[in-house]
């Protein structure tokens, strides 16, 4: 999962009503989202694409029942590295990502290096995935399954005030 450049410009009021907005609803019209913030439809449409050209915006995404699709066994596959060298990691990142039933891949500190979000049609599918996907990749020491029984989507989101820190 390759970075996107981001601009050092930072968001603006508009931006910043824009993205709540489409945080809120990712299939607003052009047309509904200029009258909200109350700029001119052309004037949004820049705005939006500019959003989605510096990686604020990463996509609009439907949010898709494994089951209904016949992918009812989720994994949470934790992935660690020996000798850490910089290409194993890379090559990792970008392929991994592409693979089918991949929902997700983190990089992350700690003992694991990568977890790895999957959705498969059956164990064995599952246990196929690992050894042909993750396994045999150059610099994987090890890798560890552990089945999702239940995912629950979290409710909060970036720029309400509700994204705001807890006081301490």
């Amino acid at each position: 999962m390759p970075k996107i450049p981001r601009d050092a410009k930072p968001l603006d009021d508009t931006d910043l009503a824009l993205v709540r907005l489409l945080e809120q609803d990712g299939r607003m019209s052009n047309a509904m989202l200029s009258r909200e913030v109350g700029i001119a439809e052309s004037t949004c449409l820049v705005r939006v694409r500019s959003l989605r050209e510096r990686g604020v915006v990463r996509g609009i995404h439907a949010d898709i029942d494994p089951v209904s699709v016949g992918r009812p066994v989720e994994a949470m596959i934790a992935v660690r590295f020996g000798g850490h060298r910089r290409a194993n990691f890379e090559e990792f990142t970008q392929q991994v990502p592409e693979l089918p039933g991949v929902l997700g891949a983190f990089h992350v500190s700690g003992a694991i290096d990568y977890y790895v979000h999957v959705a498969v049609p059956s164990a064995d599918a599952l246990r196929d995935f690992v050894l042909d996907h993750l396994t045999n990749r150059p610099g994987v020491l090890h890798a560890e399954t552990s089945l999702i029984f239940e995912s629950l989507r979290g409710r909060g989101t970036l720029t309400g005030d509700e994204a705001d820190p807890l006081p301490a």
